[in-house]
């Protein structure tokens, strides 16, 4: 399957294309892939994120599954690339991955329905969802600080054209340690529905990211640690957990907080979704 990637190249962004365990740009300069300083694969306008998804992990949280979507938004600033460094900034602690598949738009697209959607999709890459829950308390509504922190988007590490998305295993790993296995086929909604519920009202342009959401098993993780998002077909992205310099602001602002709803998110509880939809029965 074709695959594309970004790289810095000699001080310059380049784009690149993916022969074996070589990367070879457009003037035919080559470097191992292994040896690349990766970039994020694509330049997005935006980057769009549903909430819950796949079935196991609404199944960890115990809920009604949804009806229909939900989104937030992840600003372009927090884009980050295979084998970046993830900030968790100094006091806090909650800091959790979900690993995901990220749909790329490929063409301006406004108003179609899932079965047109497939024709404005570029293809696909990998992204890691990071969220700072130690914010929750406060950005629940827009989940601005939790998931679109500096750092918190990395994807990557390449963008694969050619990529059918039933029956494909989703894997995240941290340290070597199998912690995310799940399955595209667990899916409330598919690739084409998700581009066809945002672009009812919101134009998505060449490069924007929608991330499709993470099965279960999603928690923090520690600065040190290596996690790794593995999709099938897709390659597997990699991320370096580290400490941030300095500490969060503490003359502005709500500061971080460790309440039972932030224990409980990260942890894989239900406190999220309390009061939002019925508990199951």
């Amino acid at each position: 399957m074709p695959e594309f990637r970004r790289i810095l190249l000699d001080g310059a962004a380049v784009e690149v294309r993916r022969d074996g365990d070589e990367l070879v740009a457009g003037d035919g300069r080559r470097i191992k892939a292994g040896q690349a300083r990766h970039l994020p694969p694509v330049v997005p306008s935006k980057v769009v994120a549903v909430h819950l998804n796949h079935r196991s992990r609404i199944e960890e949280f115990g809920v009604e599954a949804p009806a229909t979507p939900t989104y937030f938004h992840k600003p372009v600033s927090a884009l980050n690339a295979h084998d970046g460094a993830v900030v968790r900034p100094e006091g806090c602690k909650w800091l959790n991955y979900e690993g995901e598949v990220a749909i790329v738009i490929g063409r301006t697209t406004r108003n179609v329905s899932p079965a047109e959607a497939a024709g404005h999709i570029a293809g696909y890459t990998i992204g890691n969802d990071f969220g700072l829950h130690d914010f929750r308390d406060t950005d629940a509504g827009s989940m601005l600080r939790v998931k679109g922190s500096d750092t918190l988007c990395p994807l990557g590490p390449g963008l694969v054209t050619d990529w059918d998305f039933p029956h494909k295993r989703l894997r995240t790993y941290v340290n070597g340690t199998l912690a995310q296995d799940g399955s595209t086929d667990e899916m409330r909604w598919d690739m084409h529905y998700l581009v066809a519920d945002i672009a009812r009202t919101i134009t998505l342009l060449p490069g924007d990211v929608l991330l499709s959401g993470t099965p279960a098993g999603s928690r923090p993780v520690e600065p040190g640690d290596v996690v790794e998002v593995e999709v099938e077909g897709l390659g597997r992205l990699a991320s370096r957990v580290v400490s941030g310099p300095t500490p969060v602001r503490r003359d502005v602002g709500a500061q971080p907080t460790e309440s039972e709803e932030v224990r409980s998110t990260a942890l894989g509880g239900d406190w999220e979704f309390r009061g939002i939809r019925p508990p199951r029965r």
